[in-house]
């Protein structure tokens, strides 16, 4: 098969990216069912692109053979003060035509040299985790896997209740000093071995600050686990709306998000990190939502094991290069 002629992405390419991009969720979700059906009509993939192409220094291509569209690729950058000179390709962001996922090839080719000229050198696309073809397309350009989104039914989980020595309760205002403890578990860790982030730590006193300005906020729930009297974890619940890394084909309806979750070092090993996942569950299942959703760095190995554990299947893996 010849190659595709690559050129710029332009608006005018929206309606046949837009089928490329309801065929492959299309058949996402015949591997997962769980993800929205709205994303295989193309009025709304077509939505979807609008939007990745509407963001700030948006740039893409598409790839040409014959008269038609055979794939495409979109990305834009993030706050630099946090993540440095980057672009991301969030899940619209590329699509092929069914079976030629190796076209994401000559379309990253074309379009890499004006990212890194551009200074784009920290580098994160996500992929659907089912799609063999294109993670191994994507593997095959030097991206490796950095974190999971993952998903799972509420099921018919029971309510809040104590288990052995552990109590799960709600949050309260008294709790702030530590939560905010708490809320520092998670980078601390991740800053060690063997996933090694470079993401700043704010200092104690921020995060009390923060947490004390936004407790009464009702989007958030947040829940502790308690033993022997101490508060040793914490998880937050909310919907999956109120995250803005859930966009497009990964932001299905009706979910519910376990957006952060974090037991102290020293009581590791109690099972408070699975009841405190059941206990958001069972929240989900009370308000009404009919899913959940987190995501965790794959290299945490802590959290892999305790998600999966909990029924969590990855949907979208986020693929990254970092051009040194």
């Amino acid at each position: 098969m010849s190659r595709p002629e690559i050129r710029a992405f332009t608006p005018g390419d929206l309606d046949a990216a837009a089928r490329l991009l309801a065929a492959r969720h299309r058949t996402h979700r015949q591997a997962e069912p769980l993800l929205d059906t709205r994303h295989e009509d193309e009025a709304i993939a077509r939505a979807d692109l609008e939007t990745a192409l509407s963001l700030p220094e948006a740039s893409g291509v598409v790839a040409v053979r014959g008269s038609s569209v055979v794939g495409y690729l979109l990305g834009a950058p993030k706050d630099f003060s946090i993540w440095g000179g980057n672009v991301w390709v969030e899940a619209a962001g590329h699509a092929t035509e069914p079976e030629q996922p190796e076209i994401v090839r000559e379309l990253y080719t074309a379009i890499a040299g004006t990212w890194v000229e551009a200074g784009w050198t920290n580098q994160h696309v996500l992929v659907p985790a089912t799609d063999r073809g294109l993670v191994e397309a994507w593997f095959s350009l030097d991206f490796g896997q950095q974190h999971l989104h993952a998903i799972r039914e509420v099921g018919s989980t029971a309510g809040v209740v104590p288990r052995s020595e552990l109590t799960v309760r709600r949050a309260r205002r008294d709790d702030i000093p530590v939560l905010a403890e708490l809320e520092l578990v998670l980078p601390r860790h991740l800053a060690g071995s063997p996933v090694f982030s470079r993401l700043p730590i704010p200092s104690l006193e921020e995060v009390a600050g923060e947490l004390a300005a936004d407790f009464d906020d009702p989007a958030y729930t947040t829940f502790v686990v308690e033993h022997d009297g101490h508060v040793i974890g914490d998880a937050i619940a909310c919907s999956l709306e109120v995250s803005s890394s859930y966009v497009g084909p990964n932001r299905p309806r009706d979910t519910a998000f376990l957006g952060y979750a974090a037991v102290l070092p020293e009581a590791r090993g109690l099972g408070a990190g699975r009841l405190l996942g059941e206990a958001v569950l069972a929240w989900a299942r009370d308000e009404g939502y009919s899913r959940v959703m987190t995501d965790w760095r794959s290299t945490n190995l802590e959290a892999d094991r305790a998600w999966r554990g909990l029924g969590f299947r990855p949907v979208f893996r986020r693929l990254h290069r970092l051009i040194g």
